[in-house]
């Protein structure tokens, strides 16, 4: 079994937490996001994952020996591509074309998700779903009276199905997704200027490709900062009963509310911290109190009030605050 994953995305929305590194290698609970979706990606495989390929644009070295370590801890081999230009959600998974064989899971690296089901992967195809208040909002499917999806609708106007896309998708012979991805690119199939992963899909449903869903219990967006920080806090809540503080973290007179992470050689200093609280390895926290908020590595926060908020890393800040959302070597002082 393979794992696609692209991420080659600029994301603008996590501004400015993204203007040194990629979305997906922000850390929720003390992990990389997109380390986070391989791992449950995994477990809901229920087959050894063998490669793993990542789709980037122009990341630097660093980020690629990242990437690759995240595959490696898994036993799989890693593989980097590159999409150079912004062409659509086909073009970037056809940038992969070499790992388009065989048994292929292709997951969009800004989201994670809980599920207490196993891939079935016997089927031809799969999408991932949940069940949503507000479809009007998202891509959906529609269903037929055997189970099987009928319809792709996009942003729907008018009631026709709840149940949205969550962006993860299995294909039991990735050389047919890989055929008609080809297909739109040499023929210029566009739609507002990109091709669409859903033109394809539609064609091999024309072409007698069975889709079933698999409905995950939980679906956790990580697209912007508010809905980030939500997504850190279940993140704590699913793995409250394990220890999230590093032993080599220092706690000096201060109460830790769980869940929290804290991790390696952090020193938390006369503060309060948490419940829902993440704090990156190296970072210092003095005289704070500091509830459900990500505070990344390497910084140093004294005298701050603050919840629901974002400190990127190697930040310096000291003040007074409700909320912040900050990224990486600001400096502030009050």
């Amino acid at each position: 079994m393979k794992i696609i994953i692209p991420m080659a995305g600029m994301g603008k929305r996590m501004r400015p937490h993204t203007l040194t590194i990629p979305k997906p290698l922000i850390p929720i609970a003390g992990k990389p996001i997109v380390q986070r979706l391989v791992e449950e990606l995994a477990l809901v495989a229920g087959e050894k994952i063998t490669e793993i390929g990542f789709i980037v644009g122009d990341f630097g070295n660093d980020v690629e020996d990242s990437l690759c370590n995240i595959a490696k801890s898994l036993g799989a081999n890693p593989k980097i591509y590159y999409q150079h230009e912004a062409l659509g959600t086909g073009h970037a998974i056809l940038c992969a074309e070499e790992s388009l064989n065989g048994p292929v899971i292709v997951a969009f690296a800004d989201t994670l998700f809980k599920a207490d089901f196993k891939l079935d992967v016997n089927s031809d195809a799969s999408i991932w779903v949940q069940k949503v208040e507000d479809p009007s909002a998202f891509g959906v499917v529609k269903l037929d009276k055997d189970g099987f999806i009928s319809d792709f609708i996009e942003k729907p106007k008018t009631f026709v199905s709840d149940l949205a896309i969550i962006g993860i998708y299995y294909f039991k012979q990735g050389e047919v997704l890989k055929e008609e991805l080809r297909y739109l690119i040499d023929n210029k199939v566009i739609v507002n200027g990109e091709y669409q992963l859903t033109d394809a899909l539609e064609n091999m449903k024309n072409k007698s490709i069975k889709f079933k869903t698999g409905q995950v219990k939980e679906w956790l967006d990580c697209g912007n900062k508010n809905a980030t920080v939500y997504t850190n806090q279940r993140i704590l809540e699913y793995h409250k009963d394990e220890e999230l503080i590093s032993p080599s973290a220092k706690i000096v007179n201060s109460i830790v509310v769980k869940p929290c992470y804290i991790g390696d050689n952090a020193i938390i200093e006369n503060s309060i911290i948490g419940p829902y609280v993440s704090v990156g390895r190296n970072t210092s926290v003095s005289s704070s109190i500091i509830r459900n908020s990500i505070i990344q590595r390497n910084s140093k926060i004294k005298s701050l009030n603050v919840e629901n908020s974002m400190i990127g890393n190697y930040v310096d800040i000291k003040g007074d605050t409700t909320e912040i959302n900050i990224g990486d070597y600001a400096s502030i002082s009050k």
